[in-house]
């Protein structure tokens, strides 16, 4: 496997670790509603699993409200149901035809509490990353002692990966310090 080949390989399994954890970040409260909170809920729609935003509209009417308009009226009881047993600790008020959710204000520690979910987030971002350094550097070591790549192209190959590591665990922080400024703003 060409050195090329190995950098592009590590660089997609970290961006893909970066992506996930975006996609992890949205989902956590701020002071502000967003559909990403509730989006990703799974409700019992006909016996499979569905994500809420594939049965109803999301709309956020008022920075503290989240408005629920399922596209069939039949799956409010569901949807209510789903959003009772998730994890978010907000609780739907139904008046038989939309949910609304409001958002109270977090307290500190609350936001603290937040802001350490958002470390683990990181945290676990930052190992997928470094387990795509490892793998690259494995694959690395396996070309060289097969004799397909010189010793020191692969004293560099490892030096490229391990600046690709820096960079995206730069990423990482910053993504994670953006999203903490957020829970923490009054």
């Amino acid at each position: 496997m060409p050195l090329d080949d190995i950098l592009i390989d590590a660089e997609m399994h970290m961006e893909k670790a970066n992506d996930h954890l975006l996609h992890e970040l949205r989902g956590i409260r701020t002071g502000r509603a967003s559909p990403a909170l509730v989006e990703h809920i799974k409700v019992d729609y006909y016996g499979s699993p569905t994500d809420l935003r594939s049965i109803a509209s999301i709309s956020v009417p008022e920075a503290t409200q989240i408005l629920i308009k399922p596209f069939s009226p039949g799956d409010l009881r569901a949807i209510e149901k789903a959003i009772n047993d998730s994890k978010i600790g907000l609780t739907p008020h139904s008046d038989g035809k939309q949910l609304r959710l409001v958002l109270p204000p977090l307290s500190q520690e609350r936001r603290q509490q937040l802001a350490g979910q958002c470390k683990q987030m990181a945290e676990t971002a930052k190992i997928a990353i470094r387990n795509a350094r490892r793998d690259a550097n494995k694959v690395l070591e396996t070309e060289e002692k097969g004799g397909l790549v010189t010793e020191d192209d692969a004293a560099q190959g490892k030096e490229q990966i391990q600046e690709l590591t820096k960079s995206y665990e730069a990423k990482v922080d910053e993504h994670v310090e953006k999203k903490r400024a957020e829970i923490m703003q009054i």
